[in-house]
């Protein structure tokens, strides 16, 4: 059976985006025409990270920063996967339990793997 939806149906939500535009745009409004208007060379400054300024912005970085922060993005992502997982639990059966050992397996052996190569050691 089809159900047909209308225009109606819609408005809770169209009035729900309506309502967090006006509550962004009042808040920059009021925070811009309320707020003080102190310019001091320190709030004028760039400041990045909380690490002042100084010197050639070229300047080599270690790469062992992104490293870890694409490592950590990448453990992240998979434990998404173990939502859905968790949620089905008892409909997967033992199919479903097997498979999550294969998986966790696997991530097991990228993190033993990653410790082996001391892709997490910062020295």
């Amino acid at each position: 059976m089809e159900t047909a939806s209308s225009a109606q149906d819609f408005l809770p939500i169209i009035f729900q985006v309506i309502v967090a535009l006006g509550f962004v745009v009042v808040t920059l409004f009021a925070t811009h025409f309320l707020g003080p208007k102190r310019k001091t060379s320190d709030k004028l400054s760039t400041f990045e990270a909380g690490v002042k300024v100084v010197g050639n912005a070229r300047q080599p970085f270690s790469i062992k920063y992104f490293l870890v922060a694409i490592l950590f993005v990448l453990f992240d992502v998979e434990v998404i996967f173990m939502y859905p997982w968790a949620v089905n639990f008892r409909e997967l059966g033992w199919n479903g339990i097997i498979e999550m050992f294969i998986f966790m397996g696997t991530l097991l052996l990228g993190f033993i793997y990653i410790l082996k190569k001391k892709a997490l050691d910062w020295t």
